[in-house]
């Protein structure tokens, strides 16, 4: 199960763009994962995006997740739900949802992660990693020095989201990171295709083997 390249859909950010469009665009430029986010949408309508969505992840083969809302979650056939700190708390959401459902939760500390990872989460994020726009009201960002000390103190996957950049992804998993999750670098950009395939490119030589001459 590949979280590399983790994207974040935004309406917003995407200047209107609908959220299957942007997934679509995401995974024809290598995107991993795709998190569907809309605070905005009635329930019915966000329902029918999420179930749109799914679809297009099915078919690319990609994890599908949806952000806050484990009914819309449950009920689109979503691979997982990703739970912020004043959302449903893991070990509820890890008891209603089916076998093999992801739960992925936003942590700020090594406590965090630890306590997320007790309660049945199957990835945490740090977030924000770096400070960010995407997000009004994500706070400061944590720094490289927390997401090294969740990244060793867990044994899950650990995401990296808020503020990162095709500058930074290579400091990002060098620090253990799994992957990296993003809305402004590649869903906030003219064309996402060649945004994510950039991303892509960048942490897989992140993360390859370096050869060192004698």
């Amino acid at each position: 199960m590949a979280y590399d390249l983790y994207v974040i859909t935004d309406r917003e950010i995407a200047r209107g763009m609908s959220h299957a469009e942007i997934a679509r665009r995401a995974l024809d430029g290598g995107a991993d994962v795709v998190q569907i986010r809309d605070k905005f949408l009635p329930c019915g309508d966000l329902l029918a995006a999420a179930c749109e969505v799914r679809e297009i992840t099915r078919a690319a083969g990609a994890l599908f997740i949806v952000n806050d809302r484990l009914d819309i979650a449950l009920a689109s056939e979503a691979d997982g739900v990703h739970l912020g700190k004043d959302d449903l708390p893991a070990w509820y959401a890890k008891r209603i949802a089916p076998p093999g459902f992801i739960i992925g939760v936003s942590v700020g500390s090594v406590a965090d992660a630890v306590a997320a990872e007790s309660a049945g989460a199957g990835y945490v994020a740090l977030s924000p990693t770096f400070p960010t726009t995407s997000k009004q009201d994500a706070g400061p960002g944590h720094g490289i020095m927390v997401l090294r000390g969740i990244c060793s103190s867990v044994s899950l996957p650990v995401i990296a989201i808020g503020g990162i950049s095709p500058r930074n992804v290579p400091e990002v998993i060098a620090a253990g990171a799994e992957g990296v999750a993003v809305i402004s670098s590649v869903v906030g950009q003219e064309d996402i295709t060649g945004a994510a395939r950039q991303m892509k490119a960048i942490i897989r030589n992140a993360k390859a083997p370096k050869n060192h001459s004698c």
